[in-house]
């Protein structure tokens, strides 16, 4: 692919503006920690084994610890704006990778879509009950829809520091939360019986705790933008998981120890059509207004996931638009900060006529559109972390690396974990999405439309554009053009 030039533009990204901070904070803001209590902790204690959910979480920190490990040797051998897309070129070979690369985009762009109809539902409810303002909750997508991409526009950065200052807000409120139920209560140790941890439907509890660590994986998508990514990306990698997987089982601990433990599943399953399990607990031990703060946040928390997830999905647009996969404009960027602008204004775009689509249809955006994009992206992004899991497990072995702890045991033990994981959402997907109406259940099945349609790119480019199928592996890596952007960091 050639470099950028007079008629080409600029297709190279900012260097050397994000360090391990800026990358965590991109990470976790996408992960959404308090949006994950609210939602995905309360849906695991509530369907899966009530007070096991503590423990649920502390399995799912190992099992990704332990991928995590491997995933760390493979980032310092490839570094690239593709993402797990290209660790799978790398261990699986191109037609692979163009499978991957194809569940990554369509995974992730649905997941934004998802993500911009809860965005505008919740605010919507928090707006009216807090504030008294009532407005659609289209209205409230769009808005943060033009805010997202004015933001991402303004560079990786930016979208770090404003991500950086979401993340504290709504971490804060919730150690708030867990340190009252601490000091008012205390915690119970019977979240760590054997009875309890194994009560239920303790598979269930797993997928549902690995469902709050999607986003993690993006510390490989800004492996182009971060200084000295060889050390950064690991880093990056280990807290984010380390941090998603503490927080959540201390919260969940508080929440479980708040409600009692034996009692926590009943308890959970009453406020589940309500989705108030955690803010009844606030209710209870931070009072009224802090409960109000708490929603508030939680509006907050949703469209810092909604910004962290775009810039996640448009770097894989960005990735496969710079190989001549997708359309090359994709592929192009600002010169002013490179941010990749024409990638950005097409997924928002996608994402906003997926969600214009369900209101225009007159359809719930929870029930429908939320359980529908959110639900196929978690399974997409969950199989894209499995085949990259695999790619790292070959590419060591065909080198005969000799490190078997770091490359062969540790990420082949994480393999299976994601393996058992993937498993379990493609057979409870229903219940992973929250919704069996309509084709929800059948969406698994797209999958499959996904991976052929990889496979006959693969067959098409091989045979017409021999060129761009062997550029996949010899041009993952990418340089900074010459006059490339120069930027601070973060």
């Amino acid at each position: 692919m050639s470099r950028p030039g007079p008629d080409t533009g600029h297709t190279s990204l900012a260097k050397n503006v994000l360090g391990v901070p800026g990358i965590v904070f991109l990470v976790l803001a996408a992960v959404a920690p308090l949006t994950g209590m609210v939602v995905i902790a309360a849906i695991g204690i509530a369907v899966g084994n009530g007070g096991g959910m503590v423990a649920a979480f502390i399995l799912a920190t190992v099992v990704l610890l332990l991928f995590a490990v491997g995933y760390a040797q493979m980032s310092k051998v490839l570094t690239s704006a593709g993402g797990f897309y290209a660790f799978v070129v790398k261990g699986l070979g191109k037609t692979m990778g163009l499978v991957a690369g194809f569940v990554a985009m369509l995974g992730y762009n649905c997941f934004v879509a998802g993500a911009i109809g809860t965005s505008g539902f919740f605010t919507a409810a928090v707006f009216k009950d807090v504030l008294g303002l009532d407005l659609d909750w289209s209205v409230w997508s769009a808005i943060s829809v033009v805010l997202v991409f004015l933001l991402s526009r303004r560079g990786i950065d930016v979208s770090a520091k404003v991500l950086g200052v979401s993340l504290v807000l709504e971490v804060s409120i919730l150690l708030i939360l867990d340190f009252s139920v601490l000091f008012q209560h205390g915690f119970s140790f019977d979240a760590f019986a054997p009875s309890v941890m194994l009560q239920g439907a303790s598979g269930l509890a797993l997928l549902f705790a690995a469902n709050a660590f999607i986003g993690f994986e993006a510390t490989a998508l800004f492996g182009e933008e971060a200084k000295n990514p060889r050390r950064t990306i690991p880093r990056a990698t280990y807290i984010a998981i380390g941090f998603i997987g503490a927080f959540a089982a201390f919260t969940t601990w508080a929440v479980v120890s708040a409600i009692g433990v034996m009692q926590a599943q009943g308890v959970a399953a009453a406020h589940l059509s309500a989705g108030d399990l955690v803010f009844s607990v606030s209710q209870e031990y931070l009072g009224g207004a802090l409960t109000k703060v708490m929603m508030l946040l939680l509006v907050v928390s949703l469209f810092a996931a909604l910004l962290a997830l775009h810039n996640s999905a448009t770097r894989y647009l960005y990735s496969l638009g710079r190989a001549r996969i997708l359309p090359s404009p994709l592929g192009r960027t600002r010169a002013s900060n490179g941010a990749p602008q024409h990638a950005a204004l097409v997924q928002l775009v996608f994402g906003s006529a997926v969600a214009l689509v369900f209101r225009l249809a007159g359809l719930d955006p929870v029930a429908d559109l939320t359980a529908s994009m959110t639900g196929f992206g978690t399974l997409g992004i969950l199989t894209l972390q499995l085949l990259a899991a695999v790619a790292i497990l070959v590419h060591f072995r065909r080198t005969r690396d000799r490190r078997v702890v770091k490359t062969f045991i540790a990420p082949g033990l994480g393999a299976v974990g994601l393996g058992l994981i993937v498993t379990l959402a493609i057979f409870n997907f229903s219940t992973l999405a929250g919704s069996s109406n309509g084709v929800v259940p059948q969406l698994p099945w797209l999958l499959l439309v996904v991976a052929l349609a990889g496979l006959l790119m693969a067959t098409w480019l091989r045979r017409f554009r021999p060129a761009i199928y062997q550029a996949l592996e010899t041009d993952l890596e990418r340089e900074p053009a010459a006059g490339g952007v120069a930027a601070t960091s973060t």
